[in-house]
């Protein structure tokens, strides 16, 4: 049987506008674990995600991409080619990092009809994937490479569009 990864992730909040809902914190382990397993990464890692405000998420689009735009998410891979640098204290890999609008995430969720809670399992396993050296900007076939990896785990974790994980009161 092949050895499961573990992995430290560490939620910050650097928005103040949008308190984060209950649950959220475990949903996006519980995503990063996921991919993880499904990519058969067997290192144990560190990933750090951190939520936003559609004015900072917009400076970083900017200075990173130089896009002057909002955007839900910005993955900052770490590794390369399947190479990561190692925490000395801890020996995990470090995967890098997830920055998500948490005002973005809400309003896509209202727009496509489904829960904060699918909106932010796809944003994290969407960023896990490019910090796993996935780019859907490269083909068209790696963009669905990517699609279908993305609905395998959030079906997995039974969030997937006609599903949530978390129930309205958390």
């Amino acid at each position: 049987m092949m050895q499961v990864s573990k992995v430290k992730v560490s939620v910050k909040n650097n928005q103040k506008e949008i308190k984060v809902p209950v649950g959220i914190r475990l949903l996006i382990r519980r995503c990063c674990q996921a991919v993880l397993s499904m990519e058969g990464f067997t290192q144990d890692a560190e990933v750090s995600v951190s939520f936003v405000s559609n004015n900072e998420i917009r400076s970083l689009n900017k200075i990173y991409r130089n896009k002057d735009s909002v955007t839900d998410v910005l993955s900052f891979p770490l590794g390369a080619d399947g190479k990561y640098d190692i925490n000395k204290e801890t020996g995990c890999a470090l995967l890098g990092d997830v920055v998500i609008s948490l005002e973005t995430a809400m309003r896509q969720a209202e727009i496509y009809g489904h829960s904060l809670e699918r909106e932010i399992g796809f944003l994290t396993v969407h960023s896990m994937l490019h910090l796993l050296g996935y780019d859907h900007e490269i083909s068209p076939l790696e963009e669905r490479i990517m699609r279908e990896k993305e609905e395998q785990v959030l079906g997995e974790l039974g969030i997937s569009r006609e599903n949530t994980y978390l129930t309205e009161e958390e």
